[in-house]
Order: C-alpha cells, then structure tokens, then sequence
C-alpha cells in the first residue's frame, strides 16, 4: 500500500517541479498542482485503505478491556450476586 502511494507521491512532485521551473509555470502553479494532485488523493486514499486495520484496532481493545472488566469485577455480568437473593434484611443496632 505505501509504495504505491510514495510512487504517486514522487510523480507529483516531479510534476510540480516541471510546473515551476517551465517558462509559462508558476510557483503558485506548482503548489496549487502538488496539493491537488498529490497530497489530497494520497490522504484521502491513506484513510480509507487504513480503514480496516483502525477496525480491527477497535476491536482488539474492546475486547481487552471487557477482558479487564471481568477480571477486576467478577460480578460485572447482569445477575444479582448472592447475597442480593435473599430477603434477609440487615438487622438495625440500637444506639447505646
């Protein structure tokens, strides 16, 4: 995938310069040519073929932190732990 956008990258650049140092060329030419030709696809390009690695990135630590949770909180699930069951209610002391 990167040599690909390297490769795109080289040829704008060489565009560009063909651009400003051409008689009828501009610098501005050469920037607006770069910019346009070059940096925009190749971003947009990046981000999107990038997509499924951010996914699997995603995943991997959701994952791991509901590892963690049930690690450090093992009655995270949605059951009652057991002394909730009961209708045991704790006895009230009487101040002395």
């Amino acid at each position: 995938m990167y040599i690909v956008l390297i490769a795109w990258l080289y040829v704008t650049v060489m565009m560009a310069l063909a651009e400003a140092s051409n008689s009828n060329g501009t610098v501005l030419g050469a920037i607006v040519t770069l910019v346009l030709y070059g940096l925009l696809p190749v971003g947009l390009l990046a981000y999107l073929m990038g997509a499924p690695a951010r996914r699997r990135a995603i995943r991997r630590r959701e994952a791991q932190s509901v590892e963690t949770a049930a690690l450090v909180d093992p009655d995270a699930g949605s059951h009652a732990s057991a002394a909730a069951k009961g209708n045991a209610v704790a006895p009230m002391r009487k101040e002395p």
